[in-house]
């Protein structure tokens, strides 16, 4: 997909990566200017281990052998930091059209990818209330999610992890809701965000989320959310799907597409 913008394309991450992403300037529904969140006390993160033989079976990263894949998260990260640190933007939702795309694989992977960089630190929040799949993806063993915050049977401090990968803290998620679009506009989620926000050095925040066509929690959310990715895949995404996603993406700061499941490969040695 393309879209019209002052910069064409971003390279391609997923699967096997092929295709770009646009970015847009924050003139539609620009996120509402807030005040500097006053710094807060580091987090005390929680350990929680993570299997590497799953991970190696989801594609997620560092577990995956295809350097083609790891070359184009690299390429993405490099992309988005620099959207990011143009725009003065720390919060990315990463969404699809419809479910199957890989938009939780991408957001994972993305977010490692950030990691790997030494300047930047981040939170990865499994933010798709209705099918959480972070934890699963990662084979990752906790105790509380955020569904148990938002219901206040947690602490923030008992919702946040280290996996072991430096600069790289989780929030993953188990339990499903029903009533997931009011729980992203509710004032717990907004001291969640609020908490994340506050941290010092700041954080970007990957948000890991439903897809745009099958609930309303995108729009619910997009004012707390800088930018937007939209994951979809070759052989996969409908084109009338697309088409729809791109009316609701036109309210929203978009900054581009990424494509997963291309046929197109480079296996060059060196490029």
């Amino acid at each position: 997909m393309r879209r019209q913008a002052h910069e064409r394309g971003a390279p391609a991450a997923g699967s096997h990566p092929a295709a770009g992403a646009g970015v847009v300037p924050g003139s539609r529904a620009a996120r509402p200017v807030l005040a500097a969140a006053a710094e807060a006390p580091p987090l005390q993160l929680r350990s929680a281990t993570v299997d590497p033989q799953v991970m190696e079976s989801n594609r997620v990263l560092p577990r995956v052998q295809d350097v083609a894949v790891s070359r184009s998260f690299k390429i993405l990260r490099t992309r988005v930091l620099h959207r990011m640190a143009a725009n003065n933007w720390y919060t990315l939702g990463v969404t699809g059209t419809s479910a199957g795309e890989g938009k939780t694989i991408t957001a994972i992977n993305l977010a490692l990818a950030l990691a790997q960089d030494h300047s930047t630190s981040v939170f990865l929040v499994d933010l798709d209330l209705q099918r959480p799949r972070i934890g699963a993806y990662l084979g990752m063993s906790y105790e509380y999610g955020l569904t148990d915050f938002l219901a206040g049977h947690a602490e923030l401090d008992q919702i946040i992890y280290d996996i072991g990968v430096k600069r790289l803290a989780v929030v993953p998620n188990a339990s499903p809701l029903e009533t997931s679009s009011e729980q992203l506009c509710s004032a717990r989620m907004a001291d969640f965000v609020n908490a994340l926000e506050a941290q010092h050095p700041r954080r970007i925040i990957v948000f890991d989320m439903p897809p745009l066509m099958v609930s309303d929690d995108v729009l619910a959310f997009a004012p707390r959310v800088d930018s937007f990715l939209l994951v979809v895949a070759q052989g996969h995404t409908a084109r009338r799907t697309l088409n729809n996603a791109k009316e609701v993406l036109s309210e929203l700061r978009f900054m581009g597409v990424v494509l997963n499941r291309s046929t197109e490969r480079n296996d060059s040695p060196y490029y």
